[in-house]
């Protein structure tokens, strides 16, 4: 929003430039500008080609029309500044933080991650991102009641809900969880996030051999199937999963 702003002035300031260009003949009498080559002021006819009347110059009309785009393009950015800053303290204050023992499973689960290698992941966990425990006023009207977990981009906010803890099987399947939503903490959408987790299963260890039975390896792979079905459309297995070894 702001680039766009800054070009309406500057197209602004572009005119003002060439008007200024053409009328730089500023009347001592009435103090109306008037065209360059204009001999007598449009308004009270007074004579201008008095050699010795003051006129006006461009660069100081342009240099001041440069200062008024700058200064206002900067008042706009500082507002959508300070107006991002109350809106990411509005999801905090009206949420709450995580407590110490659930925080420590939420690190026991980046852990996970750290150990197979989503590094890139991690760091965002870890180091970006403000955990809460409840909903804050943006997503209390949007919940998915089958959600494990929710995040507000790009405020790198995750919201754990309770399911988090107690539906899991393990600590594999809240890493995967955690797997999901760093995807968009990096702007990725459903899609993307569900088959990032469902392609990059195996390396995280949580597999059909493994976490097959659970209720959330079953609710996973109903979802990647809904919101990427090419990834079930193969021949080579019986179950369709194009990204399963033959």
């Amino acid at each position: 929003m702001e680039n766009d702003v800054f070009l309406m002035f500057l197209i602004i300031g572009v005119f003002l430039s060439r008007g200024l260009n053409e009328m730089n003949k500023k009347c001592p009498q009435c103090n109306l500008i008037n065209f360059s080559n204009a001999e007598n002021c449009r308004r009270c006819e007074f004579d201008l080609t008095n050699s010795s009347i003051p006129q006006t110059t461009v660069e100081n009309r342009n240099s001041s029309a440069l200062s008024k785009i700058i200064k206002r393009t900067i008042i706009l950015v500082t507002v959508c500044f300070f107006s991002l800053i109350g809106f990411y303290a509005s999801l905090l204050f009206t949420s709450s933080p995580l407590t110490v023992d659930d925080r420590a499973k939420v690190n026991d689960a980046i852990s996970i991650l750290e150990q197979k290698g989503f590094t890139k992941e991690v760091f965002f966990l870890r180091y970006l991102t403000r955990f809460r425990s409840n909903d804050n006023w943006l997503n209390a009207s949007t919940r998915d009641e089958n959600a494990y977990a929710a995040t507000n981009f790009p405020f790198e906010i995750i919201t754990i809900y309770p399911e988090f803890f107690t539906v899991p099987q393990d600590n594999t399947e809240r890493a995967m969880v955690l797997l999901h939503e760093a995807q968009h903490l990096k702007g990725a959408d459903e899609k993307e996030a569900y088959e990032f987790v469902w392609r990059n299963r195996r390396a995280l260890g949580w597999t059909q051999e493994t976490h097959g039975s659970s209720k959330v390896f079953l609710n996973v792979r109903k979802q990647t199937k809904e919101f990427s079905p090419n990834l079930f459309q193969c021949d080579f297995n019986p179950d369709g999963d194009c990204t399963k070894y033959p």
